[in-house]
């Protein structure tokens, strides 16, 4: 069996990772969280692991079981597993369920119970087999088909409803606080950028690096003043207060990436840019 790298590995699957696990928990942004303390896991546990006959499946699993912790941490555990099965799914959909299922929102998924919502998202959003699904979850073939035919029964009469999420709103302070950091960012005045940020600030350059300190996190907006691929929007993402990051040349087009801002009074305390991320923005709910 060839020998892994596991680097590699874990560079190719993070994209499909997340796609998984911000559904399982109902966030792009907690998604994301989860995707890295799955990798730290797999990390830690690669070692001690032996012979790894499916590697991307070893890391699907770990991704699950790491979302399920997510979940009973949030005090959102739900029942596991299908006390009744069924004895034959169709392994094909037809084509309008499988556009329902694929534009489903992250919300949306949340409705379904655990089992039934980790089955679709692994069988009918990121393609895995039966078989595949079985193992992840680590559950017999008729509870997954029970599963995947619950969960798809429930996401087509969901489709139907309306949205009755309410229109989420940045409060003044936010949108005031937000609409100068963005201004000057835009300007390129990051000298005035700098003014705004703690002393102690703290940044996560998500899938890339993080730094502290004023004096470290100024060399991240000297980075961002040597190229000009992008103009920042205030916005909200999944209902907080955001920065949507557009391509100047396709200023109609969807948001590239995004970041997140924390204030400690009027100072930036924390930035999370998504650049070297950008699998994050999909399927998530922004709005300008």
């Amino acid at each position: 069996m060839p020998e892994i790298d596991l680097e590699r590995l874990l560079i190719a699957m993070r994209p499909k990772l997340h796609r998984y696990c911000a559904r399982m928990v109902g966030s792009v942004i907690d998604g994301e969280d989860v995707v890295q303390d799955a990798l730290i896991k797999a990390v830690e546990a690669f070692l001690s692991a032996g012979l790894i006959g499916n590697p991307e499946g070893w890391l699907f699993r770990i991704a699950h079981n790491t979302a399920l912790d997510f979940l009973r941490r949030r005090s959102r555990q739900e029942a596991l597993h299908s006390q009744s099965e069924v004895d034959m799914v169709a392994d094909q959909l037809d084509a309008v369920l499988s556009r329902q299922i694929a534009s489903a929102s992250l919300r949306t998924f949340m409705r379904l119970p655990v089992a039934q919502r980790a089955s679709v998202i692994l069988r009918d959003v990121l393609g895995c087999s039966l078989q595949e699904v079985c193992e992840i979850m680590d559950v017999s073939l008729p509870a997954v088909k029970a599963s995947l035919h619950r969960g798809r029964t429930q996401l087509r009469e969901f489709s139907g409803e309306p949205e009755d999420a309410p229109v989420p709103a940045l409060s003044d302070a936010d949108r005031a606080r937000l609409s100068a950091y963005v201004a000057r960012f835009n300007a390129r005045d990051f000298d005035a950028i700098r003014d705004m940020i703690a002393d102690d600030v703290r940044l996560e350059l998500v899938n890339k690096t993080r730094m502290r300190g004023k004096l470290e996190v100024s060399r991240y907006f000297g980075n961002y003043s040597g190229v000009g691929d992008w103009h920042l929007v205030p916005g909200l993402v999944e209902g907080r207060a955001a920065i949507l990051v557009f391509d100047p040349n396709t200023p109609d087009g969807p948001p590239k990436y995004f970041m997140l801002l924390a204030w400690d009074g009027e100072k930036v305390a924390t930035i999370r840019d998504f650049r070297y991320a950008p699998y994050a923005i999909e399927g998530a709910e922004y709005r300008i």
